[in-house]
């Protein structure tokens, strides 16, 4: 998208045809640089749009990376920014749509069965924003988990659009500039990266550990305790009869 970027000897020239990330960058950093590298500024929008409903990937690990391509000269560092923002706003918007047309019981039924993606977190959004009003949608868009989710209550409650927009789209650009600006600082320095491959590495394969593994034991526990109510209110009165029959006979 750019032309080379011109660094000393001992350092790397990033060219508008070099792949994305450097064959020395590998592991799951080096593929997600490929994967945004190929889809450009506007692949940045779409991921945005997506990671607000279903976060196959983080936005804390998009924006960074995609400001790490524009700081090395593979994108343009404003139209990242503002694409990202308007993603995030997209992707709101329709959770927003969705809870003010079909309603937010229904909706968290639907989204709750998406992989990686559980009920509680929903619920866990709409008491923020019953707890705190307007600004939740605002100070919320900070806040994990509540940042993607919080629309949905906000369209369910009828929260005014031009409200909702203007809260959602300040707030999305503070977090995504934030990120972007990070990343780009290191791409700047592209020749010092390789240092911290690694460690980056180990991050994101912790972080989606973490995320798996507290999805699954999440689910297990409410499989628990919907299976244990169905005992208590089922299971129980059935004994009742069947010890009631012989005494009609």
């Amino acid at each position: 998208m750019t032309t080379a970027v011109a660094a000393p000897a001992h350092t790397m020239t990033v060219a508008a045809g070099d792949s994305a990330a450097d064959p020395e960058m590998g592991g799951l950093s080096g593929l997600v640089l490929q994967l945004i590298d190929a889809l450009g500024e506007w692949g940045v929008a779409l991921m945005l749009f997506v990671e607000t409903v279903f976060p196959p990937i983080p936005s804390e690990v998009i924006l960074p990376l995609a400001g790490f391509l524009a700081g090395a000269g593979r994108m343009n560092l404003v139209l990242v920014l503002l694409l990202a923002t308007l993603g995030s706003y997209l992707g709101a918007l329709v959770l927003y749509w969705l809870g003010a047309v079909i309603g937010f019981e229904r909706t968290t039924r639907w989204l709750g069965k998406l992989p990686l993606v559980d009920e509680d977190d929903f619920r866990k959004a709409a008491d923020w924003f019953h707890r705190h009003g307007k600004s939740a949608v605002f100070f919320g868009r900070f806040v994990p988990i509540v940042r993607s989710l919080i629309s949905l209550p906000a369209g369910a409650d009828r929260m005014h659009l031009g409200t909702f927009s203007v809260f959602t789209i300040i707030a999305s650009g503070i977090w995504n500039s934030a990120l972007v600006l990070l990343g780009a600082a290191f791409g700047t320095q592209y020749d010092k990266v390789e240092q911290y491959t690694e460690w980056i590495d180990r991050v994101l394969y912790v972080a989606i550990a973490v995320v798996v593994v507290t999805f699954v034991v999440r689910r297990v526990r409410r499989v628990r305790a919907e299976r244990n109510q169905r005992t208590e209110h089922g299971a129980v009165p059935a004994r009742g009869r069947r010890r009631a029959e012989p005494a009609g006979d």
